[in-house]
C-alpha cells in the first residue's frame, strides 16, 4: 500500500469494513453487551465504558467483554472485569485467555454475554487447567506490589548506555561496506572527498554516540561519533538514512557516513540544525499560534513521510517506525520547522495486501519490546505487550509519541496563555511523576489510570483550542487501534486555521 497521500490514508481507514459493519460473531446488535464487572477505583475509563448495575455492566462502545488476570502462585486473581474501551476484534465466544506483560499478568476479550465471568487458561504443560469465576475476590495491595517488581524485570531488556568521547581527533571520512540488514535495497551514500573532518565541540550524546559540531568542506555540520564497539548501532542507523527516497524537509539531511581513518570510531555526518533539539527549543522560549502550528504541522509531515510506504519510478521507500520519537530526538531549523532524528532504534517494514499489515523487515527484534525513551512509551510498550511483528502497532506507539511532543509545543504556546504566564517547559509526566519516573510508577499511571499530562482547562474557550485538545487525546489514546495515524494527524492541523489564531 502507498501511503501518499494523507487523505487516501484517512478515507481507506473511515471506509474499512471493520468500522462500517463491526463483526460481531456474524450476528446483527440488537442490544448492548452484558460483561461482569469488577474494577478498582483508579480504573475509570472502564467504568465509563458502560452502565454498571451491581456486579454487571451493559456496554455503550463495543460488544466486547475483557478480562484481567494477575498469576499469583499459579492460580489467576480477578483483576479488573468490564467491558472493553473501545470496538475491536473479539471472535472468542468464551474467555479464552493468553499470558501478558512477562508472563505475570493473563488478559481474555470474549463476545458473549458475562462471558467474561469464567476464564478459561491454558499454562505450562505440567500444570493443570484453570478456570476462575467472578466471584473470585479482588487481588490485595500486597499482590499488586508482587506485579509491579514482575513487570520491573521487562525493565533489563534496556538498550545500551551511551559512551561519550571528548577527544577532538583529526577524522578523515571515506566510503566503508557496511552489509544491509533488510533486503530492500539502499541508495549509495554521496561520495565524499578525503578533506579532513574538524571536530569542535560536543553538542550533545544520545544512547550510543556522541553528537559534535564540526566543519567539512567548508561547511559546520553535526557529527554523530560511535565508539568501535557500536558498529551494529551505527550500521542501522546508517541503513535507514540511506534507504531510497528518504530526502524530505521533516527528516535531517544525510550527508556521509564512514570510519575514521586510524580505524577506530564509526561516523554520520548530517545537517547541523540551527535551533538544536526541540527540548532545548522549548526549555528557552515561547512561541506564538502561528509558530507553534508551524513546528507541529512540520513534525507530522516528517513521522508522515517516515511512516509512508512509496513507490515511484521502480524505487521502494520501506514504511518506518521510529520507535524512539521524543523531543530530544527532534531538531528545530533556523526556519522554525521541525525535523527527524536518531534512528538507531527504528525498524524498517515491509507491506502485505491489507489493513494493518505491515512486518518487522530487519534485524533479530525479540527482546525488544521496550525500547525508546521511557516517559515516551505508549502502555502497550510500556507494558511489553506490543507485537513485535506488526509494523502497524510500532508505527501506532509512535503516534503515541507525537500527541505527548505536541502538548509540549502547545504549553510552550502564548497565544494558549494569554493574560497570564507560560508554563516553564516540562517534559510528559514530569509534573505529575518527577524527573525520575520509574517503569512501574508511569505502567500505573499511564496504563493502569489511563492518565495523561493534564491539558489546562481554559484552552477550551481558545478559538481553536477544543481542535487541539481533541487531537492530541486521538494521539494518546489508550488503544493503538483508536489512535489517529501520521497522515491523519497532518490532515487535522492543516485544517486549522492558517493565521493560527488559537
Amino acid at each position: 500500500m502507498i501511503i501518499d497521500d494523507g487523505e487516501v490514508d484517512c478515507l481507506s481507514l473511515l471506509l474499512s469494513p471493520e468500522y462500517i459493519f463491526p463483526c460481531i460473531s456474524g450476528q446483527a446488535v440488537v442490544q448492548g453487551r452484558r460483561c461482569v464487572f469488577q474494577a478498582k477505583p483508579q480504573n475509570i475509563k472502564y467504568k465509563m465504558a458502560g452502565n454498571v448495575s451491581g456486579s454487571e455492566q451493559l456496554c455503550t462502545h463495543t460488544q466486547c467483554c475483557v478480562g484481567y488476570f494477575l498469576l499469583v502462585d499459579g492460580q489467576p486473581e480477578v483483576d479488573l472485569l468490564a467491558c472493553d474501551v473501545a470496538e475491536k476484534s473479539c471472535p472468542d465466544a468464551t474467555c479464552e485467555a493468553s499470558a501478558r506483560f512477562d508472563k505475570s499478568l493473563i488478559k481474555c476479550m470474549c463476545n458473549t454475554d458475562l462471558c467474561n465471568g469464567n476464564i478459561t487458561w491454558k499454562p505450562n504443560p505440567e500444570q493443570p487447567q484453570l478456570t476462575s469465576s467472578h466471584d473470585a475476590q479482588e487481588v490485595s495491595d500486597q499482590l499488586f506490589i508482587v506485579y509491579l517488581l514482575c513487570l520491573m524485570l521487562v525493565a533489563v531488556k534496556r538498550r545500551c548506555l551511551c559512551k561519550e568521547n571528548d577527544e577532538k581527533p583529526q577524522v578523515s571520512l571515506h566510503d566503508e561496506s557496511v552489509t544491509p540488514l533488510c533486503s530492500c535495497h539502499t541508495t549509495e551514500t554521496s561520495e565524499t572527498d578525503s578533506a579532513n573532518i574538524e571536530l569542535q565541540q560536543i553538542i550533545g550524546s544520545g544512547q550510543f554516540a556522541t553528537v559534535w559540531q564540526g566543519n567539512y568542506q567548508g561547511s559546520v555540520v553535526a557529527v554523530k561519533v560511535f565508539p568501535a564497539g557500536y558498529k551494529h548501532q551505527f550500521t542501522l542507523e546508517k541503513e535507514v538514512y540511506e534507504l531510497p527516497l528518504m530526502k524530505h524537509a521533516g527528516i535531517v539531511h544525510f550527508l556521509g557516513a564512514g570510519k575514521k581513518v586510524d580505524g577506530g570510531e564509526w561516523l554520520i555526518v548530517l545537517e547541523l540544525t540551527a535551533c538544536g533539539s526541540l527540548h532545548s527549543f522549548l526549555s528557552k522560549q515561547t512561541s506564538s499560534g502561528m509558530s507553534s502550528l508551524k513546528l507541529c504541522q512540520s513534525l507530522a509531515q516528517g513521522l508522515a513521510y517516515l511512516h509512508s510506504d512509496l513507490h515511484r519510478h521502480a524505487v521502494h521507500k520501506p514504511a518506518v517506525a521510529h520507535r524512539d520519537l521524543s523531543s530530544s530526538n527532534v531538531l528545530v531549523r533556523a526556519d522554525g520547522t521541525c525535523t527527524l532524528s536518531d534512528f538507531g532504534c527504528s525498524s524498517i517494514l515491509r507491506s502485505c495486501p491489507g489493513r494493518h499489515s505491515w512486518q518487522c523487515h530487519r534485524g533479530n527484534m525479540e527482546g525488544l519490546a521496550q525500547v525508546g525513551t521511557l516517559r515516551y512509551m505508549s502502555p502497550e510498550i510500556l507494558e511489553g505487550s506490543v507485537n513485535l511483528s506488526s509494523g502497524w502497532c510500532l508505527m501506532q506507539g509512535d503516534v503515541y509519541a507525537l500527541g505527548l511532543l505536541l502538548w509540549e509545543i502547545w504549553m510552550r504556546c502564548s497565544d494558549l496563555f494569554e493574560g497570564s504566564l507560560v508554563p516553564e517547559h516540562h517534559l510528559p509526566y514530569e509534573a505529575e511523576l518527577g524527573d525520575n519516573l520509574t517503569l512501574e510508577s508511569l505502567i500505573l499511571y499511564a496504563s493502569q489510570m489511563d492518565k495523561r499530562p493534564s491539558i489546562p482547562e481554559h484552552w477550551e474557550q481558545a478559538l481553536q483550542g477544543s481542535a487541539l485538545q481533541e487531537l492530541v487525546m486521538d494521539c494518546w489514546d489508550h488503544d493503538p487501534d483508536a489512535r489517529l495515524t501520521a497522515p491523519c494527524v497532518v490532515d487535522r492541523l492543516l485544517s486549522l486555521h492558517p493565521s493560527c489564531s488559537v
